[in-house]
């Protein structure tokens, strides 16, 4: 059995097909099986029916208040007047919905981002829309199904703008006599289209750094900006607001002073003018060509780029493509850096209990607040550069021999530095507080002992925790009198109470004057001998 249709729906059907709309556009604007549309349409085509003939047997129902009829919600609106469409508008929703008043109002909404919830929200609130939601969800899909945003071309200012991507390359034959397969790294710079093109083997951070590098020299200066997609060679991770670029590109382009600004991801027409671009080089350039090395492949780029793409007049900018470059970009492109960006390795090394970290068999401290943190390392074969995750140095020290250890003096905590490592001078500073016997024994105790000296000068100074300055100076002056540079010596006038003596003669030791008890088995050996 056919379902009739409500005469309204037929009105619209017809209505609507004058007006332009295709036959899926009137089904979804007026909730129908677009069969439905098909059928009507031919019985109007095959019996020279008018706009305001319907077809026989149709149910003529005059009122919109029955509630048979599948409308959109609004259907008392008329679509005479001003409402009505005169001719084809891709932006005009032809319906009977009440929401082609707020037509304009609608449009504006959309193009600011809103969604249908939020655009009949504002309808309620700011012009007392009295129709349901889904009579707005309905309008804002028509309309827009129906526009159709024209593509929009960027042009930038010369020097400002260049875009890099890959392709597939030729087939390059190998050391071994194999064919491999090779990429094309293609540069465009934004204004005059002027290009640079070198077929690589590898995919990495590394050759994109070198090719990008190339194309620089080749063209003789370094643009603003850097537009690429977010290959991993590239973007650590993507994000079209905060982007986490590759350490090694972000101090690619300190070096050379330029900006790196990965496309919207899955976007590729943010850089729509290489894009075409790889495809030129490898249908005019490359086509159904080998090379028996990459050296002469990118022999054969470069005298191509300079004879026929670099002479031709581009399609979009009618201009002469090396003219144009010669002429106006070229100079106003950065200056290039006379030395080439450094490369190096890299990683992330934790710091050891010891403050140090480990790069290839060999130790470089850190600075004591790192002490378990993660750092980040840059390598080669002179210099070791330590960095936290804000790319910002904290140390750098030479590359050392396996197994040697490089430690900054900054690096190490105060509380761990001895007073032998910090010299003989920093233990005699802090002898001077005690007072100048103390001082003067001292000094005497490194002329006489030498380096030996230094451990003593620790004691005397570690007496200081037990004992008055003013008993360690009576001490030191007796000790300095009798010749004694030794620590025990100190030591044993303070704990018994021999500061306060001038002289050396009811001591049980000295350095100079034997034992008694030795003197008198000398004496008994000498009788016995006798």
């Amino acid at each position: 059995m056919v379902r009739r249709l409500d005469m309204d729906k037929l009105q619209g059907i017809e209505q609507l097909f004058a007006s332009g709309m295709s036959k899926r556009q009137i089904a979804r604007t007026l909730g129908i099986n677009r069969k439905s549309v098909d059928r009507h349409l031919a019985v109007k085509s095959s019996k020279g029916a008018t706009n305001q003939e319907a077809p026989t047997g149709a149910a003529t129902i005059p009122s919109d208040d029955s509630k048979g009829a599948k409308a959109p919600t609004g259907a008392d609106a008329s679509l005479s007047g001003e409402f009505a469409p005169k001719k084809k508008d891709p932006l005009v929703a032809q319906s009977r919905s009440e929401c082609s008043r707020y037509r304009e109002q609608i449009i504006s909404k959309i193009e600011q981002g809103l969604t249908a919830q939020r655009i009949f929200q504002d309808l309620v609130a700011e012009h007392g829309f009295t129709s349901k939601y889904h009579s707005v969800r309905r309008y804002v899909a028509t309309l827009t199904n129906c526009k159709e945003l024209p593509v929009r071309r960027i042009e930038v200012e010369p020097g400002q703008e260049i875009q890099i991507d890959y392709g597939q390359g030729a087939r390059c034959m190998d050391h071994n006599g194999k064919f491999r397969k090779t990429y094309l790294f293609r540069l465009v710079l934004s204004h005059s289209r002027k290009g640079y093109t070198e077929a690589v083997t590898r995919l990495t951070t590394e050759s994109l750094i070198r090719s990008l590098e190339n194309a620089f020299r080749a063209l003789g200066g370094v643009p603003k900006i850097i537009v690429f997609d977010n290959a991993a060679s590239a973007v650590k991770q993507a994000d079209w607001y905060d982007p986490e670029l590759n350490p090694k590109i972000i101090a690619f382009c300190k070096h050379y002073g330029c900006a790196f600004l990965p496309t919207r991801p899955r976007t590729p027409e943010h850089k729509g003018k290489v894009e075409r671009g790889v495809d030129y080089v490898q249908e005019n350039a490359i086509k159904g060509m080998t090379f028996e090395s990459l050296s002469l492949q990118n022999q054969h780029l470069l005298h191509w780029e300079k004879n026929i793409a670099d002479t031709r007049i581009h399609g979009t900018t009618k201009k002469h493509v090396g003219k144009q470059f010669a002429e106006v970009e070229k100079q106003t492109l950065g200056a290039l850096r006379s030395e080439p960006f450094p490369f190096y390795d890299e990683g992330t090394r934790k710091v050891s209990r010891d403050g140090h970290i480990e790069v290839k068999g060999s130790f470089y401290s850190a600075p004591p607040e790192y002490l378990g943190c993660e750092v980040w390392v840059r390598w080669n074969d002179k210099i070791v550069r330590m960095l936290n995750f804000r790319q910002e140095q904290v140390a750098i020290h030479p590359r050392m021999e396996k197994g040697k250890f490089s430690t900054l003096a900054a690096h190490i905590a105060p509380s761990k530095i001895s007073g032998i490592e910090r010299g003989a001078q920093y233990l005699l500073q802090k002898v001077k507080l005690i007072g100048p016997n103390a001082t003067r024994w001292a000094d005497g105790a490194i002329s006489e002992r030498g380096v030996e000296a230094m451990r003593t000068i620790q004691g005397l100074l570690s007496l200081t925790g037990k004992y008055e300055s003013s008993a360690i100076e009576h001490a030191s002056d007796t000790a300095w009198r009798s010749g004694s540079f030794r620590y025990r010596t100190i030591k044993k006038l303070l704990e018994h109470g021999g500061a306060k003596q001038q002289t050396m003669e009811f001591m049980d030791e000295h350095p100079v004057i034997r034992p008694i008890l030795e003197y008198g088995q000398f004496f008994k050996r000498a009788l016995a001998g006798g």
